[in-house]
């Protein structure tokens, strides 16, 4: 899909009814939280006295029922020595606990109701309260757009500009993004699935091999499963390393950076990749940690690729103000002023850099080898 030209009169008449139509939006939300609120108060009025309520009616229930308690006793008392009681003390003492115990069920009905709409105020508070919150942030959030169309949109012309300079970045970057994919299948199904595979047809072999030619045959059989296994764990791990070191999250940039360069060399027979830290060993916050491993990565892979060298050396330096990274190798080269099609490599790490609001530069001649130098405005 393409970026095409845009008519600027019919561009402005579209953001003219998008102000329009989100400032409307705002107002209605904001009337909303707003009569939310007023419900909220309100609610929160009747809540406090229903508390009140509740209380007083605790206490009132705990009278009667120690009343109740007396009155039946009582009750007891002159069943048991009808004799010793007039007709008139008798009714007075049933009538007496038969009223305190009417009286007792209605007050306890009564909490039970008042119990029922307290905890039916405070779900309603709750949902209002989440209401009112969603409204302020999506006046915030419509905010923020409404700022957006009516003073970044101004140049709304120069970004489709931009956007149609990029659009082949992002078209390669999702086609890089499939090849990835693709290799990554083809390294699994070529390594850890076919020596899987393996596993299995020989844990088949060593039955056979126990049942025919006895336990010391299939115990060298096993050491040799062994070591299939230990092979198709290693792939694994390295597969897994080269989508995310775990050490990253848990280690931090230094210890994952010598680690990953000290893999990359076992890889690459011939080829020294040197470490250094100039600075402090510090964690950084985790996205630009994964940043500047990328980077790192990026050019290391980019040097190994297309340079040839015999070495490559990486410096890293984290100061209270400045993260620095170089990475210097002594390969072939190339000329920095002539940019290969289809290559987004530097471009990559360019954009990179950007998001990071920081600077990179290489410099780089046909057959003296390439320097990439990059720094990144940090405060520890």
């Amino acid at each position: 899909m393409s970026i095409k030209k845009v008519d600027a009169k019919a561009l402005d008449k579209i953001l003219e009814t998008m102000v329009s139509t989100v400032s409307e939006s705002k107002d209605e939300v904001f009337d909303i939280g707003e009569q939310c609120r007023k419900d909220f108060e309100s609610l929160t009025k009747e809540l406090d006295d229903v508390k009140i309520r509740v209380a007083i009616v605790i206490t009132d229930s705990d009278a009667l029922d120690s009343k109740a308690r007396f009155a039946r006793k009582r009750l007891s008392e002159v069943s048991m020595h009808f004799n010793h009681f007039s007709e008139e003390q008798v009714r007075d003492a049933y009538e007496r606990a038969h009223k305190l115990q009417v009286d007792l069920q209605i007050n306890r009905q009564l909490e039970k109701e008042l119990r029922n709409r307290r905890d039916e105020l405070e779900l309603r508070l709750r949902g209002l309260q989440a209401t009112i919150d969603k409204a302020v942030h999506l006046v915030s959030q419509i905010s923020v757009v409404q700022n957006y169309l009516t003073q970044d949109l101004k140049f709304v012309g120069e970004a489709l500009q931009e956007a149609k300079r990029k659009q082949d970045f992002g078209l390669k970057i999702i086609e890089a993004q499939e090849q990835e994919r693709k290799k990554l299948s083809r390294e699994i199904h070529d390594g850890p699935a076919q020596m899987l595979a393996n596993v299995m047809m020989r844990s088949d072999l060593i039955e056979r091999v126990q049942r025919e030619r006895g336990p010391d045959e299939a115990l060298v059989e096993i050491r040799s499963l062994k070591v299939m296994v230990r092979n198709a764990l290693y792939e694994v791990r390295r597969i897994i390393y080269d989508l995310r070191p775990m050490a990253l999250d848990d280690l931090g940039l230094v210890p994952t950076l010598r680690k990953y360069l000290q893999t990359t060399e076992d890889y690459n027979n011939g080829v020294n990749l040197n470490f250094v830290n100039l600075g402090q060993v510090k964690r950084l916050p985790p996205d630009m940690e994964v940043a500047l491993f990328r980077l790192v990565q990026e050019a290391v892979q980019n040097s190994l690729k297309h340079a040839e060298p015999k070495q490559v050396q990486v410096k890293l330096s984290i100061s209270k103000e400045m993260v620095t990274v170089v990475v210097k190798d002594d390969g072939k080269g190339f000329d920095c002023s002539i940019q290969k099609e289809g290559s987004f490599g530097l471009v990559g790490m360019r954009e990179r850099v950007e998001l990071l609001e920081g600077e990179m530069t290489i410099d780089s001649q046909p057959g003296a080898g390439t320097l990439v130098f990059i720094q990144i405005p940090y405060e520890l």
